[in-house]
Order: C-alpha cells, then sequence, then structure tokens
C-alpha cells in the first residue's frame, strides 16, 4: 500500500507541474483568431486522474522503468491539455522531448514495435495535418499521437486514439461549435491517460 500512496502522490505532483508549466508557456500568448476558443483546464482533475493512473501503474505491477516512463507521458499529457485548452497549441516542447526519449529508450532496448507504433499511428494524423494545412488537424496533435503510440502500442493506440476522434465529434457536436475547430489535444490526452496502465502492464 506504501507503494502505492507514493506513486500516487508522484503521478500527482508531475501532473501538477505540467499544469504550471503550461499556463506559464502559455502566459501572453494570443490563441490564432481560426484555432480553439481558449478555455479553462479542468486542473484539479486532470491532477486526480493523474494520482488514479500513478496508484493504478503500481497496483498492477507495473516496474520502476514502466513507471518512469508513465510519468513522463502522464507529464506530456496533462501539458498538451492545458496547452491547447488555453491557447490552442501543442508546444514541441511537451511532444518531442518525451517522444525523443521514448524512442531512443525503445532503440536501446531493441523494442523496435514501439518506434512502428509511433509512426503507424503517426501517419494518419500526419496526412490529416498535412492535407488540412494544420487547420482541420495541427501537426502538434499528430505528434502527440506519436506519442500516444510509442507508449500503448499500435493495437491499444489504435483503438483508444479511433475512441477520442469519436469522442471529439460528439462533444463538438454536443457543445453547439459546430463551425469551429476542436481542441483536440484532451480528447488524445484523456484516451491515451484511460489507456496507459494497458499499455504498460500487457
Amino acid at each position: 500500500m506504501t507503494g502505492i500512496a507514493l506513486a500516487a502522490v508522484f503521478f500527482g505532483c508531475i501532473a501538477f507541474i505540467a499544469t504550471q508549466l503550461s499556463r506559464a508557456l502559455c502566459a501572453g500568448v494570443s490563441p490564432a483568431a481560426d484555432g480553439p476558443l481558449p478555455g479553462t483546464p479542468p486542473y484539479a482533475i486532470l491532477v486526480l486522474a493523474a494520482v488514479v493512473i500513478g496508484g493504478s501503474l503500481v497496483a498492477l505491477g507495473a516496474t520502476p522503468v514502466q513507471i518512469g516512463i508513465a510519468a513522463m507521458v502522464i507529464f506530456a499529457l496533462v501539458a498538451c491539455w492545458c496547452s491547447d485548452t488555453l491557447c490552442g497549441l501543442v508546444p514541441d516542447v511537451f511532444t518531442l522531448a518525451p517522444l525523443a526519449a521514448l524512442l531512443l529508450f525503445a532503440a536501446a532496448q531493441r523494442e523496435w514495435d514501439l518506434v512502428a507504433s509511433a509512426a503507424i499511428v503517426f501517419a494518419p494524423f500526419a496526412a490529416a495535418a498535412m492535407f488540412s494545412r494544420g487547420h482541420g488537424m495541427g501537426w502538434g496533435d499528430a505528434k502527440l499521437v506519436a506519442l500516444a503510440g510509442a507508449a500503448l502500442g499500435a493495437p491499444l493506440a489504435v483503438f483508444a486514439l479511433a475512441i477520442a476522434c469519436v469522442a471529439a465529434v460528439a462533444g463538438h457536436r454536443l457543445a453547439r461549435a459546430a463551425r469551429g475547430p476542436i481542441a483536440f489535444a484532451p480528447y488524445i490526452a484523456a484516451a491515451t491517460g484511460i489507456a496507459l496502465p494497458l499499455g504498460f502492464v500487457r
């Protein structure tokens, strides 16, 4: 029980730091005129969710390496959720840095399936970003998706991201904002976070 409690507190602290860094990065940044409307991220819910995920990983028997990787991924998910909500941006520092670290680790361990998983899920989102010129799908979202693929593995990532897409469309319609763009990172982050314990303990 002590290990579960410590992991829960650790992940909660990681999420809190992510919210603060995201707020600092977005301070003074004006959302793009053609971007999603700015809002207020659910800070308390994000920290609480991180607490639950951290405790769950230990309860499910995750190794210390898996816990460390999961903490890095949770930091990225929370930071991207907050940044996209606050100013309509998914900064590279929150996606490329953890993605590079995860891919380097995978290469060092010769776990090429993780590299392939990142590429598999990145490809369709990158194509959408390219064809929409960043309006229908942003490159930041595509990079966040690649991180999700590397963290979850292709089968689980494809399923989780499909759920994220459906939820984004449904949420957008329920909000009656059909003519405005979707802040997609929160949906990607939520689906990835929920699936994360399954991705690391499989």
